[in-house]
């Protein structure tokens, strides 16, 4: 098997870094105003919310733009967050979403299981002002035209696979940054379960964030080809080791 595999340094912001039709399924992590320059300042964490939700929109309206008339999408955020201030930020995804022309489908919830702080107390024992911590996230599926394909041979997923994995609810443990070298890399059973569950063998799978290259990574060893967008070199480098260790070199 060949590793089918690109990955373009490039901003995802711009329609052009990739051609219309492009890929079958978007599996995706979006950052969470980290590191990222949202517009042609260059400013990255001190962008606010409303800047934010603008640089939501024109990614996602790229991959409308990207994906087949077949084409699905999933996205994982926080089911909200106080980054800033306390935004509904998964409700938030879906209204742009369904305003740039995407279809909604479904929302998985994430328990990750594995979070470091348990306790938000707030006002401690008093209804004053307490607060509330969640443990989970969210995979929003979105789709472009129609949601129903026709099965043929090139379905992968096992029975038991399709039986659990078209439940909801998701549990499994999140990623170590230190381990991986990137700050908010997922694990690779997220973006295993969207590949298998929501697209073919052959297809073309895109990560308009490829960070660490951890979706890419999955679809070439489910025999699928990747292509990721990715604007800091240095991830680039770190994608294309892990692909070489996890992948290519299996095939050797």
């Amino acid at each position: 098997m060949k590793a089918d595999y690109r990955i373009h340094q490039a901003d995802c912001q711009k329609k052009a870094t990739l051609p219309a039709d492009s890929c079958d399924l978007i599996v995706t992590s979006p950052p969470y105003n980290v590191g990222m320059a949202y517009d042609d300042t260059g400013a990255g964490d001190s962008v606010d919310y409303g800047n934010y939700l603008k640089f939501t929109r024109r990614w996602i309206t790229n991959a409308l733009h990207w994906s087949k008339n077949c084409g699905r999408m999933c996205v994982n955020v926080a089911l909200d967050t106080s980054k800033f201030g306390k935004q509904p930020l998964t409700a938030q995804v879906i209204q742009i979403a369904l305003q740039a022309g995407w279809k909604y489908f479904a929302t998985i919830v994430w328990n990750e299981g594995n979070i470091s702080r348990r306790t938000a107390w707030g006002s401690w024992k008093s209804a004053s002002a307490p607060h509330i911590i969640s443990p989970v996230e969210t995979v929003i599926v979105f789709y472009k035209k129609n949601w129903t394909r026709v099965p043929n041979k090139n379905d992968d997923i096992t029975k038991t696979e399709f039986h659990d994995w078209t439940s909801k609810l998701w549990s499994f443990k999140g990623e170590s940054a230190k381990r991986i070298g990137h700050e908010a890399p997922f694990p690779r059973e997220l973006p295993r379960r969207c590949i298998k569950l929501f697209s073919k063998q052959g297809e073309t799978i895109l990560d308009p964030f490829a960070g660490s290259g951890t979706t890419l990574i999955e679809a070439l060893l489910h025999n699928r080809k990747a292509i990721g967008i990715e604007m800091e070199q240095k991830y680039c480098q770190l994608a294309r080791k892990r692909i070489s260790d996890n992948v290519i070199n299996q095939l050797l």
